[in-house]
């Protein structure tokens, strides 16, 4: 049975502007867009259903299927893997793994989030689902989970091919979904490092996202280049709460790719602000626990529950409409407890929320039942 709270929160309505491709912003990029990275709002789009080759960008999704295995736990940072005779093969940006060479989990992360290396993401591919064929269907299966529907993978590397293709938008949903494992920024922030070999000699790693280093914020995603690509970067900074991702595609060189990307978060940075609807400090409410030693605890929000405000609007009006399943102790502290609607002023819901508790609550005993008793009975007597 379903517990309902209604939680309404007081303020004004709001209008996000968004910036078409014939506004002044003045990209040389064939397409390109701007999303807010907490609520996927777009704030600037360029041509953003273009199915076009995302080359290097490709290694998002590579990683966001890294990310996923290592929190199921299925997949370890410290796990070590054999680099076979196909990985050590491959061509295109590498860091000269060799056939029979092991590395860790860790290590080859970081060879692809930083130096985009392909021999790198193909050892993980065949670590992960045996072949590399596998690997690609996963990637596949999860654009599509995503409701991607302009993206098709053909490898985990980006190298050319004519069934390998993405979006703007695409890429920017991918990004906002890697986005979630918050480690893999760990990776993507680093500007320069160094993989050591089995033999005891480095190979110099240095991020090919140069922003990561000259423009403040930044602190990833993925670069790419092919002939047929051109320059790609789809990029995320995060300034005064504010997270933005932004994808730029076919730029004529490394330089306009950057500039493009540089005038996109300016934009979005100058243009818009993150607002708290709701803290996930802040309690909901009480709920009951059934055969717990505690008979009610507070729930909260899993996380702050965010809007996204041009710069000179004020807080718009949201209601909650929260859902609790019956909860039996007992119950560890953590634990999603119900989920909520967050509903704008037109009814439409924008976004769905975990709930947890924030305290254990253990199972009620013989002695607990004997006192909750007693207390009842004696707050009867004056």
């Amino acid at each position: 049975m379903l517990r309902k709270i209604l939680i309404i929160i007081l303020s004004f309505s709001c209008f996000i502007p968004i910036v078409k491709a014939e506004d002044s912003l003045n990209l040389s990029s064939e397409s390109a867009i701007l999303m807010d990275a907490e609520s996927g709002k777009i704030l600037y789009e360029k041509n953003i259903e273009e199915k076009l080759p995302m080359a290097s960008m490709t290694k998002i999704m590579s990683m966001l299927l890294i990310m996923e295995n290592i929190e199921n736990g299925s997949l370890k940072y410290e796990d070590k893997v054999i680099i076979s005779e196909n990985a050590s093969g491959m061509g295109g940006s590498q860091v000269f793994l060799q056939k029979g060479e092991e590395y860790t989990v860790n290590d080859l992360l970081k060879c692809i989030a930083v130096s985009s290396a392909n021999d790198a993401v193909v050892a993980m591919a065949e670590k992960i689902s045996g072949s590399v064929d596998e690997f690609v269907t996963l990637m596949n299966e999860k654009a599509k989970n995503l409701g991607l529907k302009n993206t098709n993978f053909a490898n985990p590397h980006g190298l050319d091919n004519e069934n390998h293709y993405s979006t703007a938008y695409d890429m920017a949903i991918i990004a906002k979904e890697l986005l979630k494992h918050e480690d893999i920024l760990k990776y993507t922030s680093i500007y320069e490092d160094y993989l050591t070999k089995p033999d005891g000699s480095q190979v110099w790693l240095v991020n090919t996202n140069r922003l990561v280093r000259f423009y403040d914020g930044v602190d990833g995603l993925k670069t790419g280049y092919t002939t047929e690509a051109g320059y790609c970067l789809t990029a995320t900074a995060k300034k005064n709460d504010l997270r933005l991702i932004s994808v730029v595609m076919k730029s004529p060189s490394a330089e306009e790719r950057s500039s493009d990307t540089s005038t996109l978060l300016t934009y979005g940075f100058n243009s818009f602000k993150s607002n708290v609807i709701y803290s996930k400090d802040k309690s909901l409410g009480k709920i009951k626990i059934e055969k717990g030693k505690l008979k009610e605890v507070d729930v909260y929000l899993k996380e702050d529950a965010t809007e996204i405000l041009s710069v000179t609007e004020k807080p718009s009006n949201y209601t909650f409409n929260i859902k609790i399943d019956k909860i039996n102790a007992p119950v560890k502290a953590g634990t999603i407890v119900g989920t909520t609607e967050i509903i704008d002023n037109e009814g439409n819901i924008i976004k769905e929320a975990d709930i947890i508790i924030k305290e254990d609550v253990e199972k009620a005993g013989f002695l607990d039942y004997f006192k909750q008793s007693f207390k009842f009975i004696t707050s009867g007597i004056s």
